[in-house]
């Protein structure tokens, strides 16, 4: 059995270690294949470093551009990849613009596709990963959903039962496998905060940052918060250069480059409060029962919200502000528990695969073919 997973940007990086240890751990043959749509060093090759992954076997160096651009030179440029491998299944991630291009790409090649992280919605189709997530459930073959109201959502998309497959939440499983490294890295003393409440902000949705007035509130919030809780600010390549073009500063806040994955870990677990638009910080914080607010009017995660630590507020000074300010006087609550979310989901989805792959796709002419045959 020969798979292919197709990564490009941080949050697949994530999901990508388990998933390679247990199919190492069973003797199946994995290709890596980095696609680069994640361009920068501090985004991309630190993180294999940080999480210990293979070295990717195939890069496809596809950098910057639009939607659009980046879908297309995927499916370029994977293409010839493919034919020339012919795997049993291809895993594609999450839902940036690189998952939507492997899984067409395999799709149109007669290839089994398996998705992880599937089901996910945000009912919000003004996201292009929101679009990304609906094509690719449709395209797939397996799709390994990470909780209940994930399978719900395929169900009511009309997607066949025997497809489908509650296996957990895989970022859960890297989290875990990281946490005793990220506690003895000791994050908060080296960036001068232990021992004391501070908060992690983090930005990068086109939403928050393309929009200078949105930017520029969201900046000023985060510094008044400053002036009574240090806030550290790891600053998104995308966030730096639309701060740049706008002539923005963070003035009154701790700004650092983009950090690898332990030490950002690390300092997400001892902080008093995470404000993000990040839909992995969301369920980190949950997982740490860190209390987290979402600049985003909606989420794709909302078991963040019903049973976890997790709240979404308007990108707006007033509302923020008053946010944060009642976390940090409650502190945090206790942690929550949810069914899945355990670290052992890479094992479930490798479980899957071994049962079900290899096996013709749904739509496979060779199906056709055998069943004429044999009547």
């Amino acid at each position: 059995m020969l798979i292919v997973s197709v990564v490009g940007a941080r949050p697949n990086f994530m999901k990508l270690g388990p998933v390679a240890k247990e199919l190492a751990s069973r003797r199946l043959r994995h290709v890596v294949v980095h696609t680069g749509q994640h361009y920068d060093g501090d985004m991309s090759d630190a993180f294999f470093r940080d999480l210990d992954l293979p070295h990717p076997d195939h890069h496809l160096a596809v950098g910057p551009g639009s939607h659009a651009f980046q879908t297309a030179a995927v499916m370029q440029r994977l293409e010839p990849v493919l034919e020339n491998l012919r795997p049993d299944l291809v895993l594609v991630y999450g839902d940036v613009n690189s998952t939507l291009g492997a899984a067409l790409t395999a799709a149109k090649l007669g290839l089994r596709v398996g998705h992880v992280e599937a089901g996910l919605r945000s009912r919000d189709r003004t996201m292009p990963e929101e679009l990304n997530r609906i094509v690719t459930d449709r395209i797939a073959d397996l799709l390994f959903a990470p909780s209940d109201d994930a399978v719900d959502n395929l169900r009511a998309e009309g997607i066949a039962d025997e497809g489908v497959h509650l296996v957990g939440n895989v970022m859960i499983d890297t989290l875990c496998q990281a946490l005793p490294r990220a506690r003895t890295f000791e994050a908060p003393r080296r960036h001068g905060l232990e021992g004391r409440p501070y908060v992690v902000a983090t930005l990068h949705r086109p939403s928050n940052v393309d929009h200078a007035g949105t930017l520029r509130e969201l900046l000023e919030t985060l510094r008044e918060l400053g002036r009574s809780t240090p806030v550290l600010f790891p600053v998104h390549p995308r966030t730096q250069a639309r701060m740049a073009s706008l002539g923005l500063r963070g003035d009154g806040l701790r700004l650092c480059p983009p950090l690898g994955y332990v030490e950002m870990l690390g300092l997400v677990a001892s902080s008093s409060l995470v404000i993000t638009d990040s839909g992995g910080l969301q369920e980190e914080t949950t997982f740490l029962g860190i209390p987290c607010l979402t600049a985003r009017p909606t989420t794709e995660r909302p078991i963040t919200c019903t049973r976890g630590t997790n709240r979404l507020v308007p990108s707006r000074r007033t509302a923020l502000l008053t946010a944060a300010r009642d976390a940090l006087r409650r502190g945090p609550g206790p942690r929550p528990v949810i069914q899945w979310w355990d670290g052992r989901t890479a094992q479930r989805m490798v479980q899957v695969v071994c049962e079900t792959v290899p096996a013709p796709r749904r739509s496979d002419p060779r199906v056709a073919v055998s069943l004429s045959a044999s009547s």
